[in-house]
């Protein structure tokens, strides 16, 4: 399940961003961008939860925690520094925009990656 909600956040970050950036690049640069990062790290998550591994499972490591410092840093700047932020990202403001699933989704995922370590040792 875990997995497919990270597909899922995936897609939906890759058409907003895309979107964001074909029709309205210029009215919110940074926010577009960080929204093209987020999902790209979602991707990248996504293929790495799947794919059988020590390398992956790194990978895996190294991505749900960058997702995890992401979302905590531009909530934080979304909201200290809204005029930043003209225009939603993935991130912002915790991922309200998404039911704050960004703010959850790396917490599971850092506990499922936690909890499956001895499998890949």
């Amino acid at each position: 399940m875990l997995i497919v909600v990270y597909g899922i956040l995936a897609l939906a970050a890759t058409g907003r961003s895309v979107t964001q950036i074909i029709g309205k690049f210029d009215e919110a640069p940074l926010a577009y961008t960080l929204s093209a990062l987020a999902a790209v790290v979602y991707l990248l998550a996504t293929i790495a939860l799947i794919m059988p591994g020590r390398a992956w499972r790194s990978i895996a490591w190294v991505t749900v925690s960058f997702e995890f410092v992401g979302v905590i840093a531009i909530g934080l700047l979304s909201i200290v520094r809204p005029e930043l932020f003209p225009d939603a990202t993935v991130w912002s403001q915790f991922g309200l925009g998404y039911g704050l699933v960004p703010l959850v989704l790396p917490l599971l995922g850092l506990w499922w990656l936690w909890s499956r370590r001895g499998e890949f040792a």
